[in-house]
């Protein structure tokens, strides 16, 4: 009787150690990207700074330093820290769908989240249309799988709670983490690790919190749609932006899968090349813009947004081509935040048609209808633009406008952006896809 008493008590002491085990690895994951979020983060500002710096010095400087740092992103990229390349998050996606951990280590390791966040410095450094939430993504599930490696048992949902706690770190969102990793990385929501997956999310949250405070990413926002003609905006935003995203989307894709003919293999046989020329197209954006277009546009869309100030009215389009000219070149960077830039764009244009609308709030249906256009996730779109405005007055025509964008964008582009370029990562790795 001793014997089996004493049997059951070590079977119980087991499943509580590994129980334990599990959750200390998604907390420490959880403080450690937190953590790498806020550091990207700061970084970033820095970058932009220093860029804006050499602007005062000179205008034209751009069309020198951003094709020459184009240049040396991809030749970085290619030589030292191959798959880092664009956003990060059709890696991540990729990695989730791989059932040999090796091939996963080709796309999210330690390697590579150093080098994805040394890249997108340097692009923002130079110049780029590039955002730091994508990347933040990809680093968050780097570091995620590489410290599940610590664990002697496998622990699934690693690669998505690194992803999630990235958005909800990056942004200071936590809640559009969550909902970011159940509809854009996992398009299914996996109870044995959702507590987990919770859990890693509100980790690098309170990293986030107490490393820079609590914010707002855009500010806090209460403007709100007044009169049924305002409501007007919402379908005008919706399909405008809808249209603008899905055709970026298209683009993006149909150049990562390579043109046809003699045109794609100069392309492939030249790829920095292809990156000056990418990044003489992004200074002459810029200096378009009157130096508008170039970094994140988070600077920009905020100042607009809290001042009630219109925004040029070509600097959507010059925006949208600066960061198209971006994503195809090679270099490391995110869309996220250049995709609400470009949609705040869009918005004020929208504005102009209807006289005396409240203009920041159709700033918030331009940036949610063209970010949902492009990813083609519409609760993560109205979430987190929700979340970075702390505007919940304006929930029900964000998802209005998120959804009509999704429908409209899905006329010109079938698939999401990311999930399209996941598939060229799982062609060319070693290993046949698999559900999880």
């Amino acid at each position: 009787m001793r014997e089996l008493l004493s049997a059951r008590r070590l079977r119980s002491v087991k499943v509580i150690s590994v129980r334990w085990q599990r959750r200390t690895v998604f907390l420490l994951g959880g403080i450690v990207v937190g953590a790498a979020a806020v550091a990207l983060a700061i970084l970033a500002d820095k970058a932009q700074l220093a860029f804006a710096i050499l602007l005062s010095k000179s205008r034209y400087a751009s069309l020198l330093v951003t094709p020459l740092g184009f240049a040396l992103s991809v030749f970085l990229t290619n030589r030292y820290f191959p798959n880092s390349q664009g956003s990060g998050i059709p890696q991540a996606i990729a990695a989730r769908h791989l059932t040999d951990q090796a091939a996963r280590g080709k796309l999210v390791s330690i390697r590579i989240a150093m080098g994805k966040m040394l890249l997108t410095l340097l692009g923002l450094l130079c110049g780029a249309s590039v955002g730091r939430e994508g990347p933040t993504v990809q680093v968050g599930a780097s570091i995620m799988f590489a410290i599940g490696h610590m664990s002697p048992r496998r622990q699934p949902g690693l690669i998505l709670a690194g992803a999630a706690a990235g958005v909800a770190a990056a942004f200071n969102t936590p809640l559009a983490g969550i909902v970011f990793g159940i509809e854009e990385m996992s398009r299914a929501f996996e109870t044995r690790t959702s507590g987990l997956i919770i859990a890693a999310v509100i980790a690098a949250g309170l990293t986030s919190l107490a490393l820079v405070g609590n914010y707002d990413y855009f500010g806090s926002s209460s403007t709100m749609l007044r009169n049924g003609l305002d409501w007007l905006a919402v379908p005008l935003c919706g399909v405008a932006g809808g249209l603008a995203g899905g055709a970026f989307s298209r683009l993006v894709i149909e150049v990562a899968r390579g043109f046809p003919g003699r045109l794609g293999r100069l392309i492939k046989r030249q790829p920095i090349a292809v990156a000056m020329a990418c990044g003489l197209g992004v200074a002459l954006c810029g200096l378009s813009s009157g130096d508008m277009t170039y970094g994140t546009g988070y600077a920009q869309v905020k100042t607009a947004l809290e001042n009630g100030t219109l925004l040029p009215w070509d600097f959507g389009l010059l925006k949208l081509a600066a960061t198209a000219l971006s994503a195809v070149s090679g270099i490391p960077g995110g869309i996220f935040a250049p995709s609400l830039a470009v949609g705040a764009g869009i918005g004020a244009n929208v504005a102009h048609l209807l006289s005396g609308a409240p203009l920041s709030a159709i700033m918030l249906l331009g940036m949610v209808s063209y970010f949902a256009g492009v990813v083609q996730a519409p609760i993560t779109a109205f979430v987190i633009v929700t979340e970075m405005t702390d505007n919940h007055a304006m929930v029900v025509p964000l998802m209005a406008a998120a959804l009509i964008a999704h429908a409209t964008s899905g006329l010109i582009c079938p698939e999401g952006i990311y999930h399209a370029l996941a598939k060229g990562f799982l062609r060319t790795s070693t290993d046949r896809p698999a559900a999880k």
